[in-house]
């Protein structure tokens, strides 16, 4: 039977009795932002409701003590010996976690956390040859490292961190502004919750010695500007056991005097002589390996562009390459002699003449039919 000196549990916090995890908690916040002894100094009625608020917070955010409770009320939790709180201390030393998301400081030592490293950066230039082939380059980077003489420590061997007092090991001491509790950062451990007495006479207390290493690192074939290649563990050491940083090689690639280029393809131009471009004729054009020979078509045009495939760069993750596209420039002649210059002018008569011709062969063709019928 339910006990007559308690409110129901759903009704203090007021949720209904199939209320979600979620929604309990989003209650019990209210309720104690309401009643919280410093928005409510001096008041035993809001300290009753907020010990009211956190004993039902209390047994419905567990579900067995809800299940229990939804099947026997009050009554199904006297034989495990509940009896809620005895103080406000009491309720922030339980709910220390929950209050550290409503107001922005937990009540546990928290001593120094594992941080991972920093990530470090290296620039590297390298020729248009060098990203098209691929390459190796040895790096010598300058980085933190876990100091060998303390393990990582700070503190002298044989010795140890101590326990801030200040702090009591939490890495943060609480002040009151108003109803609420602002956490704010040790000034004596500054956030560490330890403090080291005996500084290790290597790294002085840090945990971490500078190093210069020096690394082998392949370049793939086919990279292009801007890539980023991540070398894993190669950055700065953690700190208080964390993980290293990663190291990021980014490439900057430069010009060639030979090739463009677009994407995996490469783009070279070719000049051509008139006669060239008229007549049709083979030429060699230069590749990233042995030249290749491109025909050239009779008539070909300014501009027009021939496709070679497989002639491009690789790609840095496929076995796939791109194409070499060689872009005609026709070379018009600056010097010419006086029989070239005759043998063009012949060549521009002839062809103002060829639509005259045509005429002339049209009217042709059809006397001839008409002669025929």
């Amino acid at each position: 039977m339910q006990s007559a000196m308690k409110r129901d549990y759903y009704e203090v916090l007021g949720v209904s009795r199939d209320a979600s995890d979620e929604d309990i908690k989003k209650a019990y916040r209210q309720q104690a932002l309401k009643f919280h002894p410093d928005r409510n100094p001096d008041d035993p009625e809001a300290e009753a409701k907020f010990k009211e608020a956190a004993e039902a917070y209390d047994v419905l955010r567990d579900p067995d003590k809800r299940g229990r409770y939804d099947r026997f009320g009050h009554s199904g939790l006297g034989d495990n010996g509940y009896s809620g709180f005895s103080s406000s201390e009491d309720i922030f030393s339980t709910f220390s976690d929950i209050f550290g998301e409503f107001f922005g400081f937990s009540g546990r030592a928290r001593g120094p956390r594992p941080t991972a490293g920093a990530d470090l950066r290296y620039n590297l230039n390298i020729s248009f040859r060098e990203a098209a082939k691929g390459t190796a380059v040895t790096l010598k980077i300058p980085r933190q490292v876990t100091c060998e003489r303390c393990k990582g420590s700070g503190a002298e061997p044989g010795t140890s961190p101590e326990t801030c007092r200040q702090c009591g090991g939490t890495g943060h001491i609480t002040q009151s502004q108003g109803f609420f509790r602002v956490a704010v950062t040790c000034p004596v451990c500054r956030g560490q919750g330890r403090v080291i007495t005996s500084p290790c006479s290597t790294c002085r207390g840090a945990g971490t010695v500078q190093e210069t290493r020096e690394l082998e690192v392949r370049i793939p074939a086919g990279v292009d500007n801007g890539s980023r290649l991540r070398l894993r563990g190669e950055g700065e050491a953690g700190v208080h056991g964390g993980p290293p940083g990663d190291l990021y090689v980014v490439i900057y690639v430069e010009d060639d005097k030979t090739f463009r280029r677009q994407g995996q393809d490469l783009i070279y131009t070719a000049e051509v002589s008139f006669v060239q471009a008229s007549l049709g004729e083979s030429i060699e054009v230069p590749t990233l390996d042995e030249p290749a020979t491109l025909h050239v078509p009779k008539g070909t045009q300014a501009g027009e562009v021939f496709r070679l495939k497989d002639l491009g760069l690789p790609h840095p993750s496929s076995t796939a390459r791109g194409d070499l596209l060689v872009q005609v420039v026709v070379k018009t002649p600056t010097r010419l002699s006086k029989k070239q210059e005759e043998l063009l002018r012949e060549f521009a008569k002839l062809e103002e003449e060829k639509p005259l011709k045509k005429v002339k062969d049209f009217f042709k063709k059809a006397k001839d039919q008409v002669m025929g019928e």
